[in-house]
């Protein structure tokens, strides 16, 4: 489908895409430095955009890229906004500053994300992955719906095939209060989530010419592993239950190689660019196309689409009309 391979680089997909970033407005949750979302920013600002939005909880941490890109591309606004997904009072804010710093938000990239982290309950009470990776990301995009409304607008969720690790868990989405925890089933349930909030998005922003997409960036060493690289029985925990979980389906688990940080933000510039995904909008990513592995169903079907975004609204106290 597309020209792209595992071993396509960012870099590669903004050259071919540059007249698709030039003057667009762009935002990016968690580009802290070491991760892809950093990679993904300093990538696509060579394609000069006019205006970078860059989100997260400590600027100490994302300064470095924006001194990057303005050293590098002095013509682009660059524009730090505080956010802890996993507080919605602080996403509430970070959306009414940026609502009226921007017009239009041309490409909005929900990258953050904790993994595999100690059981703990956000300030609202819901589990910490649950809340950062897709609470605070559904609060934030639908606080700024009014913002997408133009014609090929493109919302990028990043997920993982550790999707395949858990589902949503629609009446107990806190582990009997931690009691019944495993962070990879957690971390499995956010990123299920990711995959059917970028699908349930794709059909509301089709109306208005937009597109939405979720991926698997692939496996990259960064900061995001802190917590399994401290502990080798969280690693064993998480392969183990990768075999399992492929045997379910009648696969055989295959460890992917590690991608390097320019390879690993390729896809999700990908979802932001070729115009050769327009017609597939919604769909899961991998390898820089459309996943040619068949995803779960728990993690595509319109029910549990719909389920999950009347829980989401739930969660966040509040009703969205697109």
């Amino acid at each position: 489908m597309t020209r792209w391979s595992f071993s396509s680089t960012g870099d590669e997909v903004v050259s071919a895409f540059k007249d698709r970033v030039q003057g667009k407005t762009v935002l990016i949750t968690g580009p802290s430095t070491g991760g892809i979302g950093a990679q993904t920013a300093l990538t696509i600002s060579t394609g000069l955009p006019s205006h970078m939005i860059l989100t997260g909880r400590s600027l100490p941490k994302i300064q470095p890229i924006i001194t990057a890109i303005n050293t590098a591309h002095p013509s682009i606004k660059t524009t730090f906004i505080p956010l802890d997904l996993a507080s919605q009072s602080s996403v509430r804010t970070a959306a009414k500053e940026i609502d009226v710093l921007v017009e239009n938000i041309d490409i909005f990239i929900c990258n953050a994300a904790i993994m595999a982290c100690p059981f703990s309950k956000s300030e609202d009470g819901i589990e910490s992955q649950f809340a950062t990776n897709h609470v605070g990301h559904f609060l934030l995009v639908n606080l700024l719906r009014r913002k997408l409304g133009g014609s090929g607008t493109r919302v990028v969720v990043v997920g993982s095939s550790a999707h395949g690790l858990g589902a949503v868990r629609f009446e107990d989405w806190n582990f009997e209060d931690g009691k019944s925890y495993n962070e990879w089933e957690a971390y499995g349930q956010s990123k299920t989530a990711n995959m059917l909030f970028a699908k349930a998005l794709a059909r509301k922003l089709e109306k208005s010419g937009g597109f939405a997409f979720s991926l698997n960036p692939g496996s990259i060493r960064s900061n995001l592993q802190v917590h399994m690289l401290s502990n080798e029985a969280i690693l064993t925990d998480a392969l183990a239950r990768a075999v399992a979980s492929e045997a379910k389906e009648g696969r055989v688990f295959v460890r992917s190689p590690q991608k390097t940080l320019e390879q690993g933000c390729a896809t999700t510039l990908i979802a932001a660019l070729d115009p050769e995904l327009e017609g597939f909008s919604g769909e899961y990513l991998d390898d820089g196309d459309v996943s040619k592995v068949k995803v779960r169903g728990y993690a595509t079907s319109l029910e549990n689409q719909e389920k999950l975004w009347k829980l989401s609204e739930e969660l966040v106290g509040e009703k969205f009309e697109w």
